[in-house]
């Protein structure tokens, strides 16, 4: 399990670059993604392509590889695998299989926000991706209106405008922090509560990846 940097690419360490270098092969979420950072640090693998919602399909092709007493590295697109993707069930079947999992820790969004939005940290929720749809979502979010930690959510920014309205109906004018870019070129921490964050939002803001964090009550 070897964390990948979520943006800057010197984020990586020095233990993932040889666990990288000496495995059969590398799964991954998206090959072209993958491959940049390999290109980056000159390492030439198979990789295997392992992305939701078809990760049952490679899971077989997987476990017969490790069967055999080889290495293989598992990487998502971006941050620590297992963590809100397809990570999770291939993670399960390895375990069933008594065969040895290996966290190598390094770079996660959830981590990195956490550390520099000013928030509670003795007490944290992780809700990952919230749905989409206003109706599911309201309910989804409803789930946490009681929760005293501060609560983590990812977002693509496009759906920032929508999330951030019915969360204001949920919530109410809560503590608010978006952290968007994180460890690229556009990284920025936006703070206010949720009845002005929209207003600090320019057009040229709605792009890219956010970690969404929400004081607890």
């Amino acid at each position: 399990m070897v964390a990948t940097p979520i943006g800057n690419l010197e984020d990586i360490t020095l233990r993932a670059l040889r666990i990288l270098k000496e495995v059969e092969a590398i799964a991954c979420e998206d090959t072209r993604q993958t491959i940049k950072l390999l290109n980056a640090y000159g390492i030439k693998k198979k990789l295997i392509s392992y992305f939701h919602p078809r990760e049952n399909q490679k899971i077989p092709e997987i476990i017969s590889l490790l069967a055999e007493g080889k290495d293989i590295a598992l990487v998502s697109d971006a941050g620590t695998p297992g963590i809100s993707d397809p990570g999770f069930p291939l993670i399960r079947e390895a375990i069933k299989e008594d065969i040895q999992i290996i966290p190598i820790p390094g770079p996660s969004a959830m981590t990195t926000a956490l550390s520099a939005a000013g928030l509670p940290t003795h007490i944290v929720t992780f809700a990952g991706f919230p749905p989409a749809k206003k109706g599911t979502l309201r309910n989804f979010l409803s789930r946490f209106s009681k929760e005293e930690g501060t609560l983590v959510f990812f977002l693509p920014m496009r759906k920032i405008k929508n999330f951030i309205e019915v969360a204001k109906e949920v919530f109410g004018p809560r503590e608010v922090v978006l952290a968007r870019e994180l460890t690229k070129i556009h990284e920025e921490f936006i703070r206010g509560n949720l009845e002005n964050l929209l207003n600090q939002l320019t057009e040229e803001k709605i792009r890219g990846e956010a970690t969404i964090l929400i004081k607890g009550k």
